[in-house]
């Protein structure tokens, strides 16, 4: 986001009858601080590694001159220090905002088990020591490592019941060297790394771990960027490797979550996809539609079955129209392409995991339980709130995000300002940008834990929106 909005946040706040909840502000860690509770959680021998730990994402250019510095230094700070952060928040626009990771948002990866695991419970023990006097205000994020569902209820746990965490980012996948690489070869473990979703074709039974965050009251989060995977890993360019990284992880998540059934077998279960956009999820919602209409098992076996084929018409055809060696009697010995499998595989319903049997699903499959994370400056923003675009009438759930600390905001004091623009330039309405910076981001959290603001400074503001929340569909009966 450029930043160079003309009046502070806290002019627009003015204007509005509600509060404002920031989804996704950034805390920056200082280094040397987690290194430290790194050795207080796990000890004196681990954080030795943990200090040797190789660089995450290969022959990948990361990011440089990525934090606010020189004029912005009071920005930075905001992101370090969280009573500074509070300090400034009416100054902002900001009522209540959400700190995320910053560090995090590779330790989730780390392949080492004992170090993702130390990692992330420093930096949750880190936090909850950080964040324990602007409860009211600020609430941090706790990262909770999963590959494997016993590493993410155990830290999941811990983060909830013992440190009180109340909003958690996941890792969404297992990204590990292929195992016969690692095993001949582990050199080179970091050019060939498999990534395994939890959602889809995982390699253990993930429900538990959904459950958990059902019983805990908490929506996972997820921040994962794809930079480091082979379409973006430019070893000069970092540029090229950010364009789109976090649309990139959301989507395939997502993807993922629904079409591997989790959204059916946990009804009630909310998600947020931070930092990608919206307008991704626009097009998938309508190329899932797209490809249902096509490939839902009635259409399938009326339409695309081989064994339908009329090879004889075909052949006529060829001997008529083809010429050379493109002869009917050729198209008799071999009338399949090997292009398409004309086999039947044992998976023939693939939307038969996520539930759907007809497109008004997706609203309770779909745009029920995921919230889409988009920055001040994304105009694309506004395509989620177009109904038109919507093959089930609904808009999408955008939320606002700061993304305070990073390089893309250049001065705080302007990102709501910067967002409240696309009212005035007509890409949405007042009643969007409400859901955007109140209704959705409150409703993320509200709707897996009624007391999720208690205690807070928008508690009464969001107990009235607590009676409007819709009712959602009881879960399936568990085989």
């Amino acid at each position: 986001m450029s930043g160079h909005a003309e009046f502070p946040g806290s002019d627009v706040r003015a204007k509005l009858d509600h509060p404002v909840v920031d989804a996704d502000g950034h805390t920056i860690e200082a280094e040397w601080l987690l290194d430290e509770y790194v050795r207080e959680v796990a000890g004196a021998e681990i954080q030795a590694r943990w200090l040797k730990r190789p660089a995450p994402y290969g022959p990948t250019k990361m990011i440089w001159w990525g934090y606010p510095s020189a004029a912005h230094t009071r920005d930075r700070a905001m992101s370090m220090f969280p009573r500074y952060f509070a300090a400034r928040m009416e100054e902002c626009g900001i009522d209540f905002a959400h700190m995320l990771t910053t560090a995090g948002l590779a330790t989730l990866y780390v392949r080492d088990d004992e170090l993702r695991q130390a990692g992330c419970r420093a930096l949750n023990t880190m936090y909850a020591d950080m964040f324990r006097d602007t409860n009211e205000r600020i609430r941090p994020v706790a990262c909770i490592p999963t590959f494997t569902p016993e590493e993410a209820i155990r830290e999941l746990e811990f983060a909830v019941l013992e440190l009180g965490h109340k909003a958690v980012m996941v890792g969404t996948e297992i990204r590990k060297p292929y195992p016969e690489v690692f095993r001949d070869a582990p050199q080179f473990g970091q050019f060939a790394e498999r990534w395994q979703s939890i959602a889809i074709d995982p390699p253990h039974d993930y429900d538990p771990f959904w459950q958990r965050c059902v019983d805990l009251g908490v929506a996972p989060i997820c921040h994962t960027s794809h930079i480091g995977a082979q379409h973006r890993r430019s070893s000069s360019n970092y540029v090229f490797n950010h364009l789109g990284m976090f649309a990139g992880g959301s989507e395939h998540f997502c993807r993922a979550l629904f079409l591997g059934g989790v959204t059916k077998r946990f009804p009630n279960l909310n998600f947020g996809l931070l930092e990608g956009g919206v307008a991704w999820a626009v097009t998938l919602l309508n190329d899932i539609v797209e490809h249902f209409e096509k490939r839902n098992v009635t259409d399938l076996l009326e339409n695309l079955d081989p064994a339908k084929l009329d090879i004889e018409l075909l052949a006529q055809l060829a001997d008529e129209y083809g010429g050379g060696r493109l002869t009917g009697e050729r198209i008799r010995e071999k009338p399949h392409s090997r292009s398409s499998d004309p086999k039947r595989p044992e998976l023939f319903d693939e939307f038969a995991a996520c539930g759907m049997t007809e497109v008004h699903d997706l609203r309770r499959l779909f745009v029920d339980n995921f919230y889409f994370g988009c920055e001040a400056d994304d105009r694309m923003m506004s395509v989620g709130f177009n109904r038109k675009l919507s093959p089930v009438g609904q808009p999408l759930k955008a939320v606002f995000g700061s993304d305070i600390g990073h390089w893309d905001v250049m001065d705080a004091r302007s990102i709501l300002s910067e967002s409240y623009s696309l009212v005035d330039a007509g890409l949405i309405t007042l009643d969007d940008f409400k859901s955007y910076t109140w209704t959705n981001p409150v409703s993320l959290h509200l709707g897996m834990n009624p007391d999720y603001f208690k205690g807070t400074a928008v508690e009464a503001e969001a107990e009235k929106l607590k009676a409007h929340l819709p009712k959602r569909a009881a879960p399936p009966a568990r085989v």
